[in-house]
C-alpha cells in the first residue's frame, strides 16, 4: 500500500507520467473539460472535496515550477485567492524554491486546460477556483 499523502491512483499515475513543464489542472465543479484531456472526477457533492485541499494533497507529491490562475479569481474571490496564495507559498517553502504565478483571463485559462495532461474535477463550488500546476524537476 502507498505510504505518501496522495492515495488516489489515477492522480498519482498522471503525476508519475508528467515531464518538465507539463500541466495538471485542479478545478472546481463547473469548469468545462475538453474531451481531449483526461478527466479525473473526484467530486462527491457540493464542496467535497474542496479544491484547496485537493491541490494540497496533489502538490505534496508533485514538483511545481509555476502556476496559472484566472484574473477573475483575484477580482471576484479575493479571500479565496489569499488562501490559494498561502498554499502556493507553502509549496515553494516545502520545495525550497520559488513558484512563479501567472494570471490570465478565465477564457484563456479554459483554453490552457486543453493542453494539460489531466484535469482533476473537485466538488468546489467557488467561482473561478481553478489552478494549473506546471511540473518542475527535482534536480
Amino acid at each position: 500500500m502507498k505510504k505518501g499523502v496522495l492515495l488516489n491512483a489515477p492522480v498519482s499515475s498522471i503525476i508519475s507520467h508528467m515531464g518538465h513543464g507539463d500541466g495538471l489542472c485542479v478545478g472546481d465543479a463547473g469548469l468545462p473539460i475538453s474531451k481531449d484531456v483526461e478527466r479525473i472526477d473526484l467530486a462527491i457533492t457540493k464542496g467535497l472535496p474542496g479544491m484547496l485541499e485537493t491541490a494540497s494533497a496533489i502538490t505534496a507529491e508533485m514538483q511545481v515550477e509555476r502556476v496559472v490562475i484566472a484574473e477573475e479569481l483575484i477580482e471576484h474571490q479575493p479571500a479565496y485567492h489569499l488562501r490559494l496564495r498561502s498554499l502556493i507559498t507553502e509549496i515553494a517553502k516545502c520545495q525550497g524554491n520559488s513558484v512563479e504565478t501567472t494570471t490570465v483571463s478565465h477564457e484563456e485559462f479554459k483554453a490552457l486546460t486543453g493542453k494539460c495532461r489531466a484535469v482533476v474535477r473537485t466538488g468546489e463550488c467557488t467561482p473561478y477556483a481553478n489552478v494549473i500546476f506546471y511540473s518542475g524537476v527535482t534536480f
